[in-house]
């Protein structure tokens, strides 16, 4: 264990874009517009503008003559090769390039626009500088060493794949070698079989790996934004068979990819689902209570779903609930909401109505501009500038596999994040009923990632204070995926958690300490606790009401 953070260590709690941007979009014009106003601010006030030029110029000036004025960041992988510090025009190029990007941001923070203003410049000129980095060209020292070991083979190799990207990946560097995985045989390889099938999903229940098994199953809800197998990729880091393991009935939920026919899908109609299959999992287990997991827009599911249960006066079938990186306070704050104003949702709920889903591709472009540097430029130069292969990575694969949203749904998520509802009472109505999650008094378990950029952190604690019950929080070293990928054997792994939650994040993180290790760990104490007694396994699957179908992972994860 070691000694709590100290104040400068204080994470940032939202970046650029987040998971309001990717459901909401982020259109070119209002870019473009953001650009126009900067321009339109500098020729209006030329005095600051020639200011901040002449002190560019000044600093050009002396990196020509060979100083250097900039440190890099050694984190910053576009930069490290020796070549951008020991070689003369490197250095320049690459002082140059930090000159301007400083002169840019002083500009912007010096300038008399409004707050909103420079957080949106800020915002534009941030993606521009990423994409105008001198990395990003044929000059690129490891580019240029690779045209020579390659005889000139690697710029027709990045030449073919540019083309191909331009042609069947909406001219996005692919991420991954997708034909070196296949659901089911290399990812989601965990044996198990449906047992229960609906319009929404399949429910794949999973054969035990442990001699004894607690009473209380565990039902994990994914996001609908995603499939699955998150859970169950490559079996050193499959949360699914750490599950079994250690004694616990898993149970998965596999949704539908919805296509123009179910447009009508809302987040009660996937509340409803997951309800039924609920109750499926209580009738095979022969089990009272069940214990949910929900990730992502999945947690937000699962609250709904406990809500609905308060009001029924049927929450006594949930044991305990986990939230792994979810939003239930959808109050944002970056730059990238500033262009979220009325006009944009609407349209973004107009054209999802029209076309009847929001097509994971477009919330996938969104996601990529979250990190440009890691998720576009850095493909970019191994793709085209080295014409090397994207790596076999599982990760990405899976990020890769994309789902649509139903507009029903995609229409629900425009107004929680446009009107916060599940802050107050009664705020959301779910099936009819309307739902104060004060009153939801389960038990719960949160995660979040102090690097997540889709679901910020501070937002993911704020959510855990809307709960009742006991709740327990933990702020994991990683990002949104790792997040939930997380297994002990990873060295890397660690958290941090305090027992108090204060109202404000940063007084929790200040007071609170860092734990070397997995959170899974610590989970899996948490939830054995809340699993009921042990008993022998039972090995069958199903049983006779609801008998095994297709073996895992099923149809519907495979449903492009």
């Amino acid at each position: 264990m070691r000694e709590k953070p100290a104040r400068e260590s204080l994470p940032t709690p939202a970046a650029f874009i987040n998971a309001q941007s990717a459901i909401t979009g982020l259109r070119g014009r209002d870019l473009i517009s953001t650009l126009r106003s900067v321009a339109a601010h500098g020729l209006r006030n030329p005095v600051h503008t020639a200011r901040h030029a002449l002190k560019l110029g000044g600093q050009l000036g002396r990196v020509l003559l060979g100083d250097t004025l900039h440190p890099t960041n050694p984190q910053d992988a576009r930069f490290t090769d020796p070549a951008w510090s020991l070689n003369p025009f490197y250095r320049r190029s690459l002082q140059a390039y930090l000159s301007w990007q400083k002169q840019v941001r002083h500009w912007i923070d010096d300038s008399s626009m409004s707050a909103d203003d420079r957080a949106r410049a800020h915002f534009a000129f941030a993606l521009l500088n990423d994409a105008v980095s001198p990395s990003n060209t044929l000059l690129n020292p490891l580019a240029i060493k690779e045209l020579f070991n390659s005889g000139g083979t690697s710029l027709v190799r990045g030449i073919s794949h540019l083309v191909d990207d331009l042609l069947h990946n909406d001219g996005l560097p692919r991420q991954v070698t997708k034909q070196a995985f296949e659901v089911g045989k290399t990812v989601a390889t965990t044996p198990g079989a449906v047992v229960f099938r609906n319009e929404l999903l399949e429910l794949i229940q999973y054969k035990p790996m442990s001699e004894k098994q607690y009473s209380k199953p565990l039902l994990v809800v994914p996001p609908q934004i995603n499939k699955y197998y998150i859970f169950d990729l490559s079996p050193h880091n499959s949360f699914v068979q750490y599950a079994l393991k250690n004694g616990l009935q898993t149970f998965m939920i596999s949704w539908r990819n919805p296509d123009v026919r179910h447009r009508e899908w809302g987040l009660s109609t996937y509340v409803e689902a997951v309800e039924e299959a609920m109750n499926v999992c209580r009738a095979i287990t022969g089990a009272r209570e069940v214990n949910l997991m929900g990730a992502c827009a999945g947690g937000l599911t699962i609250a709904a779903l406990q809500g609905h249960l308060q009001a029924k006066r049927q929450l006594r079938r949930v044991s305990s609930a986990t939230y792994l990186v979810s939003l239930l306070d959808s109050q944002l704050d970056s730059p990238a909401t500033l262009f979220a104003d009325e006009q944009t949702l609407e349209a973004a709920k107009r054209r999802s109505y029209q076309r009847g889903v929001l097509d994971g591709r477009d919330m996938a472009k969104v996601f990529a501009w979250m990190r440009p540097n890691d998720l576009i430029w850095s493909y970019f130069v191994n793709n085209y500038l080295l014409g090397k292969e994207p790596p076999a990575f599982d990760i990405l694969y899976w990020n890769n596999d994309n789902t649509r949203l139903p507009a029903a749904l995609h229409g629900d998520l425009l107004d929680f994040f446009k009107h916060n509802p599940l802050t107050h009472p009664g705020g959301l109505e779910v099936c009819g009923t309307p739902i104060d999650l004060q009153k939801v008094n389960v038990d719960s378990f949160s995660v979040a990632g102090i690097n997540d950029h889709i679901t910020p952190w501070d937002a993911v604690y704020r959510s855990t204070l809307l709960l009742g019950g006991e709740r327990r929080f933990l702020l994991s070293n990683s990002g949104h995926v790792q997040s939930i990928l997380n297994p002990p054997n990873n060295p890397k792994a660690n958290y941090v958690e305090n027992g108090k939650l204060s109202s404000d994040p940063r007084a929790w993180y200040y007071d609170a300490k860092h734990v070397d290790g997995s959170w899974w760990n610590q989970w899996l104490d948490w939830i054995q606790q809340r699993s009921g007694a042990q008993k022998e396994t039972h090995m069958a699957l199903g049983n006779q009401n609801y008998p095994p179908m297709e073996a895992a992972p099923g149809t519907y994860v495979r449903v492009r």
